[in-house]
């Protein structure tokens, strides 16, 4: 059955309205970032990590620069609670960094979960109960007063037990499934906890307003988290944190759009790793400030690495086109693309190479370790003429002049179509050199001897092999490849008008050579081309106009 009369628009608006957010611009500073990678992230796979792979990505997200972990649910399981009491004993938590432990908000729980983080140096005991309408009429079947009772209780006793350890705890309290909890009750409920811990700016609590299920649009939630920005008490005292899941596939948006209203932190996993559809992807809000100015206070330069890290303890796959960090996300196969991002290339190196403003890439590649020869403009069938040569001119020094573009972006294209595969740059640089340098299917010219004339013309002795024999032929002309030319002219019977010609270093010292490129062309205005390479410019050139003259009499 696919109704979609079935389902009911499930949000709740603030009584009053609540949207300033709107006017806000941009985000114009981190938030507070607490990784829940290893809670629940971790009870989203399939084979949950094990100790030591917990361990391999808690140091992860210690070198990306989290200060916030949600290291796990301690009373859940004997690996959870092996997993904290690991970090505390062998002094593995920085002293910059506050681990964060999850429980409901049942009396032996929460003592368990206070056994857990005996000796700790800093940790948040996050408490929560769920408040919403589905959940009090369908699981708990209790009232919103037996309910906020639960959450209140729960504080008090988190209360009670931190008074007698030594280290520094802090409270957060979440409303689960917030979303779904009419605003003004979870703002009761809230400011019931608050009146609770009574937090000072100096030791803040913590409460968090998830999308345990999204629901809504992310506009929604925006005013939902500005109505209780606004109304909660002691609000100079309290971090209003924001953990959106993903289940309608805009869990950055609601990030975002929370920050705006009002939030001051985000849980969140790496990747959005999580439940179902996942939790708020991290990487992708912090990069999205990042690409806007914003320092994250993240630190996502070796993407490479945190892939890998990742992949490998969560045997989870991070997709190729995922923002900022899959295998594809700065790839340009198109033709129009690969154009021009090559200009805006060239065009920041030669106007403004201190920022960044270049088609197609909403950040600079290598910001997070990526490459442009291998990650940026890609090779296939679909490519076109500017691409192809960005390729050649980034991984070999081979500047293939305009008017010679065309002629060898089908030549590349033609070998990629029938092969139905992207080809490698090593690939590229093989057609051009069969195509343009070592293509001489008719003749070759094995030897060349220039004599001064008294007028300043060239004479040139040209020999020519052709079918296993050998000629030697002369013309003259106004400079030596001009009476090259002029003697293949004669020789082959064909017009022989170079109209391109264009020089350049390859490399520079002992071993350097160049290369010529050379375009001649018939009497139907069809040009031909061809490229040379030699220490010697000459020997280049004369080469060059060889493949090019090849070039038109195998296809005349």
């Amino acid at each position: 059955m696919f109704d979609h009369r079935q389902y009911k628009r499930g949000y709740f608006m603030p009584p009053v309205e609540c949207n300033d957010w709107v006017k806000k611009e941009y985000i114009d500073k981190a938030p507070i970032w607490c990784s829940v990678d290893l809670r629940d992230g971790n009870q989203a796979l399939i084979e949950p990590m094990s100790l030591e792979e917990k361990l391999e990505m808690f140091q992860l997200l210690l070198k990306v620069g989290f200060k916030e972990i949600e290291v796990g649910f301690p009373a859940a399981s004997e690996t959870e609670y092996e997993f904290l009491r690991t970090l505390i004993e062998k002094n593995m938590i920085p002293d910059d960094v506050t681990i964060q432990v999850l429980t409901q908000a049942r009396e032996h729980i929460i003592k368990k979960t206070f056994e857990a983080i005996s000796g700790a140096p800093s940790a948040i005991v996050h408490v929560y109960n769920s408040t919403s309408v589905a959940q009090r009429e369908q699981v708990f079947r209790k009232s919103k007063e037996e309910v906020k009772k639960i959450a209140t209780d729960g504080a008090a006793l988190l209360k009670e037990l931190a008074s007698g350890e030594k280290g520094n705890i802090y409270f957060e309290y979440s409303p689960e499934s917030f979303t779904g909890t009419e605003p003004e009750y979870a703002l009761e409920v809230c400011n019931a906890v608050i009146d609770i811990w009574q937090p000072t700016p100096e030791h803040k609590c913590i409460i968090n307003l998830p999308v345990t299920v999204e629901m809504s649009m992310p506009h929604v939630y925006a005013s939902q988290v500005e109505y209780m920005s606004k109304f909660l008490h002691n609000r100079d005292s309290v971090t209003l944190s924001i953990h959106p899941h993903n289940d309608r596939g805009t869990g950055v948006a609601c990030a975002e759009l929370a920050l705006l209203a009002g939030g001051d932190r985000i849980e969140g996993t790496l990747f959005g790793n999580g439940e179902r559809t996942g939790n708020t992807d991290i990487i992708t809000v912090a990069m999205n400030m990042y690409t806007h100015g914003v320092d994250p206070r993240l630190d996502f330069s070796d993407m490479k690495n945190i892939v890998s890290v990742y992949e490998r303890c969560t045997r989870m796959r991070v997709e190729d086109r995922r923002p900022y960090c899959g295998k594809l996300v700065f790839a340009a196969f198109s033709g129009s693309h690969q154009d021009a991002i090559a200009k805006g290339m060239r065009h920041r190196a030669e106007n403004d190479p201190g920022s960044w403003s270049v088609p197609y890439l909403p950040i600079n590649p290598e910001d997070v370790g990526r490459k442009y020869d291998s990650d940026v403009i890609r090779i296939n069938s679909q490519s076109g003429k500017g691409g192809v040569a960005y390729v050649l001119d980034l991984n070999y020094g081979i500047d293939v002049p305009k008017e010679m573009r065309e002629d060898l972006g089908y030549a590349v294209k033609d070998v990629s179509d029938e092969a139905h595969k992207e080809l490698k740059p090593a690939e590229v640089l093989d057609i051009f050199k069969k195509e343009y340098v070592n293509n001489n299917p008719v003749f070759k010219i094995n030897g060349v001897h220039f004599k001064q004339e008294d007028d300043g013309k060239i004479t040139a002795d040209v020999t020519i092999e052709q079918d296993g024999e050998s000629v030697t032929k002369q013309a003259t002309g106004n400079g030596r490849l001009n009476a090259v030319a002029g003697v293949l002219e004669k020789h082959f019977g064909v017009s022989c008008n170079v109209t391109l010609y264009k020089e350049h270093a390859l490399n520079i010292g002992s071993d350097s050579s160049a290369i010529a490129y050379v375009g001649i062309t018939d009497e139907q205005g069809r040009t031909y081309f061809g490229a040379g390479i030699d220490p010697d410019i000459m020997r280049a050139s004369i080469d060059a106009l060889e493949t090019a003259l090849n070039r038109q009499l195998e296809k005349a």
